[in-house]
């Protein structure tokens, strides 16, 4: 018998490409100045993800994200590298959301899928770095919850039981669980596998979009009653069964007060030669400074 896993995953900004128009005067992210992403780490935990359906046969591979309807590319991505069912939890009402309402709307999306084994995510996304998202998501629903997997040590479909390495700051432990756990994935292992261009052929024109013959319920249950064209289940407040005072920011007691844009520039440059007395009395400055040491 085959597990139930979902992956929890969330399109971003690029911080790499940060420039002086990444911030709105509001003290939001301006998106639209910065290209999206793939959460780096949620990749990692939809290769986790794949790699127990690859070794427990009838094993299902469910993602969802909420978001923007431009948030579908993360999904259409993670059918090309193999999920079975993607889903987009998109409402204005999430707006604002901060990782409690966040969490909450993605509690009540896993339980509309239901008879979940494994919950999967990064373990922190790129733009908000919080780390929360994933804890609150396992607190929320009464599930037992690891941080930090590098790893899998042992995987026993059979007795519900999930032995993983977690990446400490002085090393590693190894921490068994019981099914139903949710994990949060570093970038250490489960290196992300590419696309299969076989089905990047076949979901290229995936959408969000319902079909006339069959309701996102019925594409969830046989993915076949729906046109490949329209495979990604759209669900709002009302599918999910949320409440809406805990979504958006009506369910966010964290508010930004205030934000300062804080720019970095040059004020001299020095060139240091390249000998060891000039090296040493750069070291003691900066130790005197408190720059280092």
């Amino acid at each position: 018998m085959g597990l139930n896993i979902v992956v929890l995953v969330k399109q971003v900004p690029d911080t790499k490409n940060v420039t002086g128009k990444a911030m709105k005067d509001d003290g939001t992210v301006n998106r639209a100045a910065l290209p999206a992403i793939f959460n780096p780490e949620d990749l990692h935990a939809l290769e986790a993800a794949l790699t127990v359906k690859d070794q427990v046969p009838g094993s299902r591979v469910n993602v969802i994200t909420m978001g923007p309807p431009s948030a579908t590319q993360v999904l259409k991505d993670s059918l090309y590298r193999g999920a079975d069912f993607v889903a987009l939890i998109s409402d204005r009402k999430f707006a604002g959301a901060d990782t409690l309402a966040t969490s909450y709307a993605l509690k009540c999306a896993i339980e509309k899928i239901g008879n979940v084994d494994l919950v999967f995510c990064g373990r922190q996304a790129i733009d908000g770095d919080t780390a929360q998202v994933g804890p609150q998501t396992a607190e929320k629903l009464g599930m037992n919850q690891v941080t930090c997997v590098s790893a899998f040590t042992k995987l026993d479909a059979k007795a519900r039981t999930i032995a993983v390495r977690r990446s400490l700051e002085s090393g590693y432990e190894v921490v068994r669980a019981k099914l139903p756990v949710l994990l949060t994935f570093t970038d250490e292992g489960f290196a992300p596998r590419p696309s299969s261009a076989r089905r990047v052929m076949m979901y290229k024109n995936a959408s969000a979009a319902p079909t006339a013959e069959a309701s996102y319920d019925d594409c969830y249950m046989n993915a076949s009653a729906c046109k490949d064209n329209e495979i990604i289940a759209l669900w709002d407040i009302a599918s999910i069964k949320a409440d809406p005072e805990s979504c958006g920011l009506a369910g966010s007691p964290t508010k930004v007060k205030k934000i300062d844009s804080v720019v970095l520039t040059a004020q001299d440059i020095r060139m240091i030669d390249n000998s060891e007395s000039a090296i040493g009395s750069l070291v003691h400055e900066l130790i005197a400074d408190h720059t280092i040491g």
